[in-house]
């Protein structure tokens, strides 16, 4: 009878313990989700009021025209026409090496702080898709994207295949899609351009599910909360870019040009 009862309280704590952590890792991802979401906020927003100041309805107010018909402010000017752009393309990545590198001697008000400046940083360079792109397409593309990836990351959340296998062969595939990236910056072919941007939707897409799994795995109920803050800064981090390349290459197959 005495064993029955010892069976039981283990029993007891066991499911105790179980709930604990459910319970810990709901609060560490949504953290994760409710980061990355600000982080795309802050990035629309951005692009949004760079686009409003660097282009005008007003002729007078204008500096040059684009082919499309967009007028540009000497903002417009500065931002996409001048050496001045390629400080712009760059200044998000050299952000995310900074992040990934110091995140672990940062506290979580400065590495939350970094993550906002990267997120702004890279709406300032999204900002040129509205040049390209129509309004329309753009908010389509985006929802559609949303909830692309919002399924891929509840199956990496729910699933229990170990997708661990999947790491190298997506860090190749990322690998592959630079390289042909910067040879079609040359070559400006259609064909390449359209395989690209099939194999990083692909890419993209099994990264979503891949990373979401990773980031689960991450947690640890023992963790302190500076290891913890972290630990889900980093997670948005990932997913923020996962969404983000998404996105880019679905417009490029479902985006309308102006």
């Amino acid at each position: 009878m005495a064993d029955l009862r010892n069976y039981q309280a283990r029993v007891a704590a066991g499911a105790r313990a179980d709930a604990a952590i459910d319970e810990g890792l709901r609060a560490y991802m949504l953290k994760v989700y409710n980061l990355m979401a600000l982080g795309l906020a802050i990035t629309g927003i951005a692009a949004l009021g760079t686009m409003m100041l660097a282009t005008t309805n007003d002729p007078s107010a204008a500096v040059a025209t684009l082919g499309n018909g967009k007028m540009l402010t000497s903002l417009g000017v500065a931002l996409y026409g001048s050496p001045l752009k390629w400080v712009v393309m760059l200044a998000p990545l050299g952000m995310v090496f900074f992040l990934s590198a110091r995140v672990h001697t940062l506290s979580i008000s400065a590495a939350q702080t970094s993550f906002w400046i990267f997120a702004a940083l890279m709406g300032l360079s999204l900002s040129s898709i509205f040049l390209v792109y129509t309004a329309q397409s753009i908010t389509q593309t985006f929802f559609i994207t949303a909830a692309a990836f919002g399924a891929l990351s509840l199956f990496g959340y729910t699933t229990k295949r170990d997708l661990t296998g999947w790491g190298t062969f997506l860090f190749m595939g990322v690998i592959g899609l630079v390289i042909a990236m910067v040879v079609n910056i040359f070559l400006a072919s259609p064909a390449l351009q359209f395989a690209i941007s099939a194999i990083g939707v692909l890419v993209f897409a099994g990264l979503t599910a891949y990373d979401t799994q990773k980031i689960k795995e991450m947690y640890f109920e023992g963790d302190e909360v500076l290891v913890a803050g972290r630990k889900a800064i980093m997670g948005a981090l990932t997913l923020y870019l996962d969404f983000i390349n998404l996105f880019s290459f679905l417009l490029s197959f479902l985006g309308n040009r102006e």
